[in-house]
């Protein structure tokens, strides 16, 4: 079964949108584009973030390193497949994810995500992080 293209465009926009936002700063409305009780789980940080406050924490703490250090980072999303999900309102999603900085490439990894229904779009409810 494939999934219609404007629910392709609205997953693209949700991986900008969230990217952008970690990019600025903006904690919350990363945080806001994961379901109240979403996980993210990398093998870059000791403990996945599950839930709005720890992903808000996780997202300012990010936002923070950045700051002390001088080096603004991007989160660049690409390569997105987007696929039907195992239930009912779900979708899979794997897509390559670089995090770059002025001058050099920090991670390149392969996001593998599932995401939710949320009215007309879509929120994560569980990133993995794979290297």
């Amino acid at each position: 079964m494939e999934v219609p293209p404007h629910e392709v465009v609205a997953v693209h926009q949700l991986y900008a949108a969230q990217s952008h936002a970690i990019d600025e700063g903006r904690a919350a409305d990363w945080a806001a584009t994961f379901t109240p009780d979403g996980e993210f789980r990398s093998p870059s940080y000791p403990e996945p973030a599950i839930g709005t406050r720890e992903l808000v924490a996780f997202a300012e703490r990010f936002h923070a390193g950045c700051v002390e250090s001088g080096e603004m980072l991007r989160h660049v999303v690409s390569t997105i497949e987007v696929r039907p999900g195992d239930h009912p309102g779900t979708l899979r999603v794997r897509a390559y994810l670089q995090i770059a900085g002025p001058s050099r490439l920090h991670r390149l990894t392969v996001l593998a995500d599932e995401l939710a229904r949320a009215g007309d779009g879509w929120l994560v409810r569980l990133r993995t992080v794979r290297r």
